[in-house]
């Protein structure tokens, strides 16, 4: 958690006007109690109606105004989502009033430092509901470089198991894909995340090996994809000697 969305956690819940002790308060947020102890300063210090001291706890001695709309990164992805996929549901009347309020949260959210084509309303439609619940897994898979045992149902309509390394997710057309070095098949691979049934985490972290990567699979694509050299012309005899 980024140290602003700590602090911003941290005002609400003092906002109760009750007595919290440090200790009570790195439990809920999952930090040491000294971290508790130094942002607790750094609101004192800030000028905010907070008392206490170690050993002791702290209170809001007075009511304190937030802005109406902050969200922390994983907030607003769970929002996304959640909007998503009731736009995607049957009910026409939730459907558009999703829509609606997935405009109002592009409108009052900074936007995304890279372009994400899963980002809000980008590609709505039951594949994109079927691939959401997997993309999290998949890229926190492809960041950390963690094997990942798939089940996968292919276009025979068969189901697979496969062991991969999770390369890069992407695009073809409107479906989302996923890019990977196929262990079982030892050679990559193009997965779409739509057909994938399940994806779990393997803890094993998979080295860079060359060849195996997606440069290396970028590469490759370069070079299918490249057209052929076309032949120099036939240069014919001239019997005039011109």
């Amino acid at each position: 958690m980024r140290r602003t969305d700590r602090l911003y956690d941290l005002i609400q819940i003092l906002r109760d006007g009750r007595l919290h002790r440090a200790g009570e308060i790195a439990e809920r947020l999952d930090v040491s109690v000294r971290t508790i102890w130094r942002d607790m300063s750094t609101l004192m210090a800030s000028g905010l109606p907070v008392e206490g001291e170690r050993g002791v706890g702290y209170i809001l001695r007075a009511p304190i105004t937030l802005p109406p709309m902050i969200l922390t990164a994983v907030e607003l992805e769970a929002l996304r989502l959640g909007v998503r996929l009731v736009a995607d549901g049957p009910d026409v009347a939730l459907a558009r009033a999703a829509r609606g309020i997935a405009t109002k949260i592009a409108g009052v959210t900074p936007a995304p430092t890279t372009a994400d084509p899963d980002d809000l309303f980008a590609f709505p439609g039951k594949q994109s509901a079927r691939a959401a619940p997997h993309l999290p897994i998949l890229r926190a898979a492809v960041k950390a470089h963690e094997r990942l045992t798939i089940t996968y149902i292919e276009p025979s309509g068969q189901e697979s198991h496969r062991d991969i390394r999770p390369l890069q997710l992407g695009l073809s057309g409107k479906v989302r894909t996923l890019t990977a070095w196929c262990e079982g098949r030892q050679d990559f691979r193009s997965f779409r995340v739509d057909r994938i049934v399940a994806a779990l985490p393997t803890g094993e972290i998979f080295p860079d090996e060359a060849g195996r990567g997606i440069e290396d699979y970028r590469v490759r694509m370069a070079e299918i994809t490249q057209p052929a050299p076309v032949p120099p012309e036939t240069q014919s005899s001239d019997p005039a000697g011109s």
